[in-house]
């Protein structure tokens, strides 16, 4: 990396700017807040650590969140995760209000949709996400996930169909 981009990326200005894609990420990956966090905190471990090798071939967003996908990966691949049931799963959901139901049945079809894009193969997963939670675009996702641009264009199209179908008649 060259000496004056250095300066331009600090630590505490990379967090301010990209933690939020960071934590967005990851807590569509693992799906636990608070799991979510402390992904966030090894990514930025990572990020400082590395941070003096990133050679400009890509944004540094694009950068810090490949490092993202890659730790949650590596969290979902490890024995931990495998032996380990996140308490939220056995917290009960309440409602807060009667008059709420429009809000809660949205919730209810965006849960939906998030379960269904996370049982996706990782291909697809992966450039959906991307693309759709990280507002990406086409280049960028590709660049991130070390793909062709068609390539990612392909999978895109492949997603989404496997994704309707997965979900006609569930919503």
């Amino acid at each position: 990396m060259y000496e004056d981009q250095q300066s331009v990326y600090d630590i505490e200005t990379l967090m301010r700017k990209y933690g939020n894609d960071v934590l967005r990420t990851a807590y569509m990956y693992v799906k636990d807040s608070h799991l979510a966090e402390d992904i966030f905190q090894d990514v930025f471990i990572k990020v400082n650590q590395k941070l003096s090798t990133f050679q400009g071939g890509s944004s540094i967003k694009t950068w810090i969140i490949r490092i993202t996908i890659n730790t949650c990966k590596d969290y979902l691949k490890s024995a931990w995760n495998k032996k380990v049931v996140p308490i939220t799963e056995y917290q009960e959901n309440t409602i807060a209000g009667d008059d709420d139901f429009a809000s809660v049945e949205q919730q209810d079809e965006n849960r939906l949709v998030r379960q269904e894009v996370m049982k996706l193969p990782d291909k697809y997963k992966d450039v959906l996400l991307c693309v759709y939670f990280q507002d990406m675009t086409i280049s960028e996702a590709a660049s991130i996930l070390n793909i062709a641009e068609g390539t990612a264009k392909s999978r895109l199209s492949r997603a989404k169909e496997k994704l309707k179908l997965c979900l006609e008649g569930r919503i």
